[in-house]
């Protein structure tokens, strides 16, 4: 019964973790959600760190399987990643408007291809992916229009709400986990009493 305890709490201190992690998510991105420039600098240096770092181990892991068909490619690859990484990392504002541009002409496309398809197939779906076909396009000629300075805001917006939207997820799985890790608790412990309790026959035993 003991280590079923101890088990059970190590479980709620788990999802309490989760959820003060989830809370620090929620505050990170409404933060960004403010300054949205800092955001979309932080969140480009971040990548350019990744691109570095992903860059160096596979270069490593490339080294150590020298002698092998893919010795070249996995050579080429982690080159092409750290040169991508120092870019990023050295010029943010420019690698910024670079994939705003390219976000901006996927909402286009994407848009385009939605309401095309809606139009032509005319599912059950029909009205939702309109719906979708033109908040993309719309989406994607206001970041076109206000380019570059929608390149300040635009990537720092997304990754706050990333960061905002993973944190309430990891909110709402840490208070569910210990919440059903305490029910189990509470329903375990009388079970457990009442087995543990002897029954009348054997207290009747005992007496005499």
């Amino acid at each position: 019964m003991a280590d079923s305890v101890r088990e059970g709490r190590k479980l709620s201190r788990s999802f309490g973790g989760l959820a003060l992690l989830g809370a620090v998510l929620v505050v990170a991105g409404l933060v960004g959600l403010v300054y949205t420039g800092v955001a979309t600098l932080t969140s480009m240096i971040l990548f350019g760190w990744l691109l570095l770092v992903g860059g160096l181990v596979g270069l490593l892991h490339a080294i150590q399987s020298r002698g092998t068909n893919y010795f070249w490619l996995g050579v080429v690859v982690a080159a092409l990643n750290i040169a991508a990484g120092v870019v990023v990392i050295r010029h943010p504002h420019g690698t910024a408007e670079a994939l705003t541009m390219f976000a901006a002409l996927l909402f286009l496309t994407g848009g385009v291809f939605r309401l095309v398809g809606s139009v032509v197939v005319r599912g059950p779906q029909f009205g939702w992916t309109l719906l979708q076909g033109a908040f993309g396009l719309l989406l994607g000629l206001l970041v076109l229009f206000d380019w570059p300075h929608s390149s300040l805001y635009v990537l720092g917006c997304f990754f706050s709400l990333a960061l905002l939207f993973d944190g309430l997820g990891l909110i709402a799985i840490g208070v569910g986990g210990r919440r059903i890790v305490s029910m189990v608790s509470d329903q375990l412990g009388p079970d457990r009493a009442a087995r543990e309790q002897p029954s009348s026959d054997e207290q009747k035993r005992s007496d005499s």
